[in-house]
């Protein structure tokens, strides 16, 4: 979370609208000039009572020359006037002299220094200063790290109404930081920062309306916090957004729009958006397939370190779509994505070493990259492994083993496996030998088109009593009806 930035247009906007305060003609107009834009005037206006002290006129010059209106940029100067208006106690000096200390801006940076003036403000009660006093504390800067004074500062900012203080509470409470996680509080707070135009606070509410956390679930009202982010440019919305209408959540479905949104935060380096159209292409979903375009987007998402992306660009150059094909380009990437833990690339690199493709051919290499996709639930790679221990290939041969490898890919309802684990029934392999069995996995695997498995199911009922065809064929639908659990 960044610190907040200077706050010209806000000191003129107060000043000019206090009542009860007498400004002399030449403020007036000095400060009527600087809200219309028209810094020489205000400049010849406000120097001759910087030189009197007065502290409003110092401030204002003060911006001028931290930004750059109507005088040269001079970050120095800047805070020289800064520092004679702090010095009597204006808190808005104070707060940006803290801010020009904060990020190293016409002085060195000293958080230290930071903090005294943020002190100084945030004790008048300059929201700002309150905010970014947290923030010192919350992260350590200045201060020792502290997240109960941090808390105290932003909800002191939140309750004057200053928008990122109450996204940070929002924030704090929805992680459950420092504080009782509790999601209705920070939708309270995401709520009221996201009415006062605050993108992280109408991406986060919609998210929240999307999952229904803290909230009833309600997709309209997801697409409504996501637009009003996304028409700020808010990235992370505009993904968001595009996936609503890509799954017509809480809006039409229109693809046409969902590649408008996504290609908006793609643009902005967001690899989220890069992956989603990447997709979009490849399949050619309601827009023209090119998987040409495809390999472009995907790139950028993988280079940002995607593993899906990684993955997808990998399965491109494996196939030899929208590039020309390299194995061992696709190696790389499915390398990179399976470092990354994403299993379905575990289990290409499993492939590719078991057939060595694009790799040396390496049996206990393939064995390692099919136990990491394996152990993580991927049936494909279960179904390798049960092979691999069948066969003994990278390592020693285990009829059990495999059966338990099978088992757990066959109760995801992977058919190459429920046919395997027919043989293994049929033969006594690492299970012991049943041929009631052994027809019930056939039997669910013919279903599923495995011609061989067809087959073999009719082979061994005519060999069973018509007692155990029955007990199979229950044993089947029992199974089906169990979605292959425990079977």
């Amino acid at each position: 979370m960044r610190i907040l930035a200077s706050k010209f247009h806000l000191i003129i906007f107060v000043l000019l609208g206090s009542s009860g305060m007498s400004w002399s003609a030449d403020l007036k107009k000095g400060l009527i000039a600087a809200d219309r834009g028209n810094f020489v005037t205000a400049f010849r206006e406000l120097k001759p009572l910087t030189e009197l002290g007065n502290v409003h006129a110092q401030t204002i010059l003060g911006v001028m020359y931290a930004e750059g209106k109507g005088v040269s940029q001079d970050d120095q100067t800047a805070v020289k006037w800064y520092t004679l208006a702090a010095k009597q106690n204006f808190a808005s000096a104070q707060y940006n002299l803290g801010w020009m200390y904060a990020n190293g801006r016409g002085v060195s940076r000293d958080d230290q220094a930071a903090v005294k003036w943020y002190s100084l403000a945030a004790e008048q009660g300059d929201t700002d200063a309150q905010f970014n006093l947290g923030w010192m504390y919350a992260n350590g800067r200045g201060v020792s790290e502290d997240d109960q004074t941090a808390l105290k500062w932003y909800a002191l900012a939140a309750e004057q109404g200053n928008a990122l203080a109450r996204f940070s509470l929002g924030l704090l409470y929805a992680k459950g930081e420092d504080v009782s996680q509790d999601y209705k509080i920070a939708v309270k707070w995401y709520s009221l920062a996201a009415e006062q135009g605050n993108t992280s606070a109408q991406y986060n509410l919609g998210w929240m309306y999307a999952n229904g956390i803290g909230v009833p679930q309600d997709d309209k009202s997801a697409v409504k916090w996501y637009t009003l982010a996304a028409k700020q440019g808010d990235a992370d919305a505009e993904h968001s957004l595009g996936w609503m209408y890509v799954n017509g959540r809480g809006i039409q479905q229109d693809y046409k729009t969902a590649v408008k949104w996504y290609t908006r935060a793609a643009k902005q380096g967001d690899a989220n958006a890069q992956y989603s159209l990447g997709l979009l292409y490849a399949k050619g979903e309601d827009v023209p397939q090119d998987y040409k375009t495809a390999v472009v987007w995907y790139t950028m998402a993988a280079e940002q370190g995607d593993d899906r992306a990684q993955y997808n660009i990998g399965v491109m150059y494996e196939n030899g779509r929208g590039i020309p094909q390299n194995y061992k380009t696709a190696a790389n990437w499915f390398t990179l994505s399976g470092k990354a833990g994403f299993s379905p690339a575990q289990y290409k690199l499993g492939v590719m070493n078991e057939k060595g493709r694009g790799v040396p051919q390496n049996y206990k290499t393939a064995v390692k990259w099919f136990t990491l996709s394996g152990k993580s639930g991927f049936a494909s790679a279960q179904y390798k492994l049960g092979v691999m221990n069948e066969k003994g290939r990278g390592l020693s041969q285990n009829y059990m083993t495999a059966a338990k490898w099978y088992t757990l890919a066959a109760e995801q309802g992977n058919t190459l496996a429920q046919y395997n684990l027919g043989i293994m029934y049929s033969k006594g392999r690492g299970v012991i030998k049943d041929n009631v069995y052994a027809h019930m996995w056939w039997n669910i695997a013919a279903s599923f088109g495995h011609k061989d498995a067809s087959k073999k199911r009719d082979m061994v009922a005519k060999r069973i009593t018509q007692t155990q065809l029955e007990q199979a064929l229950n044993l089947a639908r029992e199974c089906v009806r169990k979605k292959y659990k425990e079977c």
